[in-house]
């Protein structure tokens, strides 16, 4: 994959070989508006007590009400008896990198960060009070699907580099909890990133692109999140959602 001007010629590459088989495949994009979303990031667990209601709430999050939901599932309660069948050593790294950025002293399940930073005012909250990402500094954005391969454009912006990461995400996920704190449960989850996967950083003032490469039949809804070199703080953000 690659990402910056500087690996144009790998792009091109990647494009021409994908060029023949993709030709007839249909295609879906889309542009950034005028005011960037909320980004809503959930760190959470099934092996948690307390994040059912976290989980609940993330649900009532939609794009259409200009906010992006991530839930990110981590590993670290799997010792307790259930093994989050969503959890990743990935979205659990991210949850340690931001405690890092944060300067947070551990890290915690449920935890809530809006655009970049720790929320804890999040119960009751409709999506109309989360305030979006500054429109300054949002470069434009744009998400192009043409068969299992999406493609981010990301404009030149103010600012030395900016880095971002891929979020592959599916709704309606249940699962029937046998073990550990919540055993009996039926947990129900949306808006959740089957796959993270970081994008090193890019010159800003130039630009940028990256391509993800979809498995057959994966999820319809893939998002892009342009942040700081340090992966942390979000500036723009996108949602792809293709049609069936």
């Amino acid at each position: 994959m690659t990402h910056t001007s500087r690996a144009l010629p790998c792009i091109t590459a990647l494009a021409a070989t994908l060029g023949a088989a993709g030709a007839a495949a249909q295609t879906c994009e889309v542009r950034s508006g005028p005011r960037p979303p909320a980004v809503v990031e959930l760190y959470t667990s099934e092996g948690c007590s307390s994040c059912p209601p976290a989980d609940r709430w993330l649900s009532t999050l939609k794009a259409k009400d200009n906010v992006l939901a991530l839930s990110f599932h981590v590993n670290y309660w799997n010792h307790l008896g259930w093994r989050d069948p969503f959890a990743t050593p990935e979205t659990t790294a991210r949850q340690y990198r931001l405690k890092e950025a944060l300067g947070g002293k551990y890290v915690y399940t449920p935890q809530i960060v809006l655009n970049g930073r720790d929320h804890r005012s999040w119960s009751g909250q409709s999506a109309s009070s989360l305030i979006g990402l500054p429109a300054a500094a949002a470069p434009a954005l744009h998400l192009r699907r043409q068969g299992n391969v999406v493609t981010a454009q990301i404009a030149s912006a103010p600012g030395t580099e900016l880095a971002g990461y891929w979020a592959v995400l599916q709704d309606g996920l249940i699962s029937k909890v046998t073990r550990g704190e919540n055993a009996g449960e039926d947990l129900r989850h949306d808006h959740v990133v089957s796959r993270y996967l970081p994008v090193p950083p890019w010159d800003a003032a130039q630009g940028g692109s990256t391509q993800l490469t979809l498995p057959s039949g994966a999820p319809q809804r893939v998002a892009f999140v342009v942040t700081n070199p340090g992966l942390t703080q979000p500036v723009q953000a996108l949602v792809l959602q293709c049609p069936t």
